[in-house]
């Protein structure tokens, strides 16, 4: 149950008039309340309103951040500062993830998988022992907040939807075999970045991206003006098959990649900066151009990297009929990249995972944390711009 403050007056006259009150949880709300305003007073060198000849730096609003507690849930009002950021010393930052990663050890080490690797890992977390019964409870417990994050309902809309794959290895059967982790990352209408699913699959086939495609259409998912990805074959498939009518945009840094492997070592800095120039351009018109251009210049020299870019081009420039403002941040899978490269940094201690819910948790977590820090931050494209997007539309599609 979560605990949100109360004022502390109302607090003392309930405790005293004997009314019915949750008193350890709201006492503990106020106590961390207290505690973050004393320390917030000593970091900018002024209390909440004072005028202070010796201030050092200003409150800029607050931000939520939930609190799990032995007592309970606690919903806090987070204090921000207008230079540099502010943690509570009692709120370890990201610290849901970490007790994954501590089960998902545990779990290993009990279900006698463990190496020395895990074992070393577990020192460092500070994990001795622990019984099957505390490890499945704790498991339990973050399971359930995963399931929750993973299958709740969407509310409004969403124009951007990018969407990527990573493999992490998983011991299922006895057998350690590669798995594929599906992200979906969304922009909504309120211009703040969310990440809207992940699971665990064998590999990304036709089949399995479509059911996650699915699962985010029966979730709520709608408002959808352009799907990004790579142009990994069952994925456009299934991108077209269940977001129907909706324009797919190719990952312009796939693209280039895939033009440039074709390309000889000799030719690849010149080509590359002639594709370059292909994306910087104001019009779709003026990038078709390029491509004409370049293609007839390397026909000769790289036909099969010429023929890749012919075939792709129209895809890859399928940003171009949006606001200009918006095309950097969508020309690219680069933002799910960077959500990649931080589930890999977290995951890489582990190596492999004892099993598939295991994977599971841990990465949830983080998706689930990144997302609660996304939405504290300020608007990732303007809100403006993106109602606009719907302005001729007159249903919700």
């Amino acid at each position: 149950m979560a605990t949100n403050i109360v004022p502390e007056s109302t607090l003392l006259d309930n405790l005293l008039d004997d009314t019915p009150v949750d008193d350890l949880h709201q006492l503990m709300a106020l106590v961390l309340d207290r505690i973050m305003q004393h320390d917030i007073a000593n970091r900018t060198g002024a209390a909440h309103y004072e005028r202070s000849a010796s201030r050092t730096n200003h409150r800029n609003g607050t931000r939520p951040r939930r609190f799990d507690t032995r007592l309970g849930t606690f919903d806090l009002q987070v204090p921000r500062l207008r230079e540099g950021g502010y943690m509570p010393p009692f709120l370890a930052h990201r610290s849901r993830s970490e007790k994954a990663l501590t089960a998902l050890v545990l779990q290993a080490i009990i279900s006698g998988v463990s190496t020395r690797k895990i074992e070393k890992l577990a020192a460092q977390l500070g994990v001795a022992s622990l019984s099957k019964s505390q490890a499945s409870e704790l498991c339990e417990e973050l399971d359930a907040r995963v399931a929750e994050f993973r299958g709740r309902r969407m509310s409004g809309r969403y124009p951007y939807l990018m969407l990527d794959a990573l493999y992490e290895k998983v011991r299922i059967d006895g057998k350690v075999v590669s798995q594929a982790v599906v992200v979906a990352y969304g922009l909504n209408v309120d211009g703040k970045r969310e990440l809207l699913g992940v699971d665990v699959v064998e590999t990304e086939s036709y089949q399995s991206w479509s059911t996650f495609l699915k699962s985010l259409n029966d979730r709520g998912l709608r408002g959808v003006k352009l799907v990004v990805s790579d142009a990994h074959g069952g994925l456009v498939k299934a991108i077209a098959a269940v977001m129907t009518g909706v324009p797919w945009q190719r990952c312009k840094v796939h693209f280039m990649r895939n033009v440039l492997a074709h390309v000889p070592s000799r030719l690849k800095e010149e080509v590359a900066g002639a594709l370059k120039s292909v994306f910087v351009q104001t019009t779709a018109e003026l990038a078709t151009g390029i491509v004409r251009s370049t293609v007839a210049k390397y026909k000769k020299s790289c036909a099969r990297a010429m023929q890749i870019l012919e075939d792709g081009a129209e895809d890859a420039l399928a940003f171009m009929a949006f606001p200009e403002s918006h095309r950097r941040k969508i020309a690219s899978t680069n933002p799910v990249e960077h959500l990649n490269r931080e589930i890999r940094r977290r995951t890489r201690s582990v190596g492999i995972f004892p099993t598939r819910d295991s994977a599971l948790r841990l990465i949830g977590m983080i998706l689930l944390e990144q997302t609660e820090d996304w939405q504290a931050e300020k608007a990732y494209i303007n809100p403006e711009s993106l109602a606009a997007l719907y302005a001729s539309v007159d249903d919700d599609s």
